[in-house]
């Protein structure tokens, strides 16, 4: 049993409120996890610039001269902003995979959160409102955002096994359920090139989610395909740079709910994370159906 929230702000007046409102959101869902919980926000993009989220058990000493070594290394200037454990690197979109690998030699034991230009990931250990509040979630701005609080069940707790999943640019996924084909679709996925970080099964639906889109689909596409290749019971509350996508199994016996204004649109794994949105009592609230993708762009 997990918990899953995800707004998408269609009102650019509410963009402010984002990190407030979804940080709330998660925290009502406490009781369905309280091992690890974690928020993605997409916001904050300038052009050309990209940004690596990245985690680290050790950041006074990892973080220390992080952006003077890996700046040398890719011979350009990189910028950090430190969250707790977490830090935020900025540096041109055209040197992100030299990055990346630099970064991987500079600091093996730095965790990579999230890769892109719009997109930041944070998720530790612990319970939704001491995460929210480490990360200062409430502060952030943006466009939409994901979030999850885990009770594990197949796997241990660790940052790295909390959710949000990002396993492609600007992607990330939160799941609620457990797959039983994920070992055989984790092989076929890295016979096509893709890594794993966990042997988390949610890693493998947004690694599916990620291949497919690399082969061309858009994230409704990608989703609409999931329904026939992955076994199991699931929902899916997905993000990709401007779209925000849902999606339950044919058996939907996972619990979800959403809702939509002319500002927002919002899901929960019950209603009650719902409650406190601007304007919930007079917004279209309904069931996602069964094996039904639900998606929206800007």
């Amino acid at each position: 049993m997990c918990g899953i929230v995800g707004l998408f702000i269609k009102d650019k007046t509410l963009e402010p409120q984002l990190g407030a409102l979804l940080a709330e959101m998660l925290v009502t869902m406490t009781d369905r996890g309280p091992d690890s919980a974690g928020i993605a926000i997409y916001g904050g993009a300038d052009d050309g610039i990209a940004k690596i989220t990245v985690q680290s058990v050790q950041p006074d000493v990892d973080f220390a001269s992080l952006a003077a070594d890996l700046g040398a290394a890719i011979g350009v200037a990189v910028s950090l902003r430190r969250k707790s454990s977490h830090a935020v690197l900025e540096m041109p979109m055209d040197q992100l995979d030299a990055a990346r690998a630099a970064l991987s030699a500079l600091r093996p034991d730095v965790k990579v959160m999230s890769a892109g230009d719009n997109l930041e990931i944070y998720k530790e250990v612990g319970l939704p409102k001491d995460v929210a509040s480490r990360f200062e979630i409430a502060q952030m701005s943006g466009t939409h955002g994901i979030g999850h609080t885990r009770m594990a069940t197949e796997s241990a707790v660790t940052t790295m096994g909390a959710h949000p999943f990002s396993t492609g640019p600007d992607q990330c996924l939160v799941h609620n359920g457990s797959l039983s084909n994920h070992n055989s679709l984790r092989r076929t996925l890295v016979r096509e090139g893709m890594t794993f970080e966990t042997q988390n099964d949610s890693e493998v639906a947004a690694a599916y989610l990620t291949q497919k889109m690399k082969e061309g689909a858009n994230l409704g596409e990608a989703m609409e395909a999931s329904l026939s290749d992955l076994d199991g019971f699931f929902t899916f509350v997905v993000g990709t740079k401007d779209g925000f996508g849902v999606v339950r199994d044919p058996i939907a016996c996972k619990p979800a709910v959403m809702a939509e204004t002319d500002q927002y649109v919002a899901f929960g794994s019950e209603y009650r994370a719902m409650v406190n949105l601007p304007g919930i009592e007079t917004a279209r609230v309904w069931e996602p159906e069964p094996a039904t993708v639900y998606f929206w762009n800007h």
